[in-house]
């Protein structure tokens, strides 16, 4: 039996001491983005490092360096023990998540440059996981999931590409929504095309089975539709979630 890598054995230690309480990100892109906005990123492991600072030099030059000292390269099946599935880059490191405190600070605060995204009871995983994508990508201020989903679940993680550090990202009740003009997406709604989003909007998106829960319905302030060919019954909801994110942008928002 050879002996295992240099830093082997330390890396896996602090692995297994630290995988209850962290956040794993899944993949090369997921830890890029990690990186980027700022995540605590305390153990890293690859199973060829050549290929992710290849990678890095290609598609991440800022964080190349960080990567190179994070990283530890470990054995195919090592790896594999450590995620429920494994990604192609052979790339996966675990996160501190922020404090729970931070993140409703961030979407209470007021006044707002960014609407914040409600999911209301969304059943989805990797459906969450890309509007949280999309939010990072406007520059939302964060994302609000009510229901029993977890929204920092492995599954929303990896959907996401570890853009949850790029937004707040937190699971509220309807009574512990932020503050802000509240927009609901119904069919029963006036026309978005028509209307001007705030930036301190509220934007909440029911399931694509259910639609609105009614609680979020009684506390709705305006109802929005989003325009549909007659017979189609829904759209996809990180569809309707680009298309509103969108139309704010396009009309006076700004990603940044």
């Amino acid at each position: 039996m050879t002996d295992p890598p240099r830093g082997t054995t330390g890396t896996l230690s602090t692995w297994h001491r630290l995988a209850g309480g962290c956040v794993l990100l899944d993949g090369f892109h997921a830890l890029k983005h990690a990186l980027r906005f700022h995540a605590r990123v305390p153990v890293a492991v690859t199973t060829d490092q050549r290929a992710a600072l290849t990678l890095a030099d290609d598609l991440a030059p800022d964080v190349r360096d960080s990567l190179e000292a994070l990283l530890t390269e470990v054995p195919e099946a090592t790896y594999r023990s450590l995620v429920p599935r494994p990604h192609p880059t052979g790339v996966a490191a675990l996160a501190v998540r922020p404090s729970r405190e931070t993140g409703l600070e961030t979407l209470r605060r007021m006044p707002r440059r960014a609407p914040v995204v409600v999911l209301d009871n969304p059943r989805n995983l990797g459906n969450a996981g890309a509007v949280i994508r999309l939010a990072a990508g406007f520059g939302a201020t964060g994302v609000v999931t009510t229901g029993t989903l977890d929204p920092w679940h492995p599954t929303v993680v990896r959907g996401g590409a570890g853009l949850h550090f790029a937004t707040a990202v937190e699971r509220l009740t309807v009574p512990e929504l932020p503050p802000g003009p509240l927009f609901a997406l119904d069919p029963e709604g006036d026309d978005l095309r028509g209307m001007k989003l705030p930036d301190d909007a509220v934007l909440a998106f029911g399931s694509e089975r259910t639609g609105l829960s009614a609680g979020l319905r009684a506390r709705t302030d305006h109802l929005v539709s989003l325009p549909m060919r007659p017979q189609v019954s829904s759209y996809n909801l990180a569809t309707s979630v680009a298309m509103t994110l969108y139309h704010w942008s396009a009309t006076g928002g700004a990603a940044g």
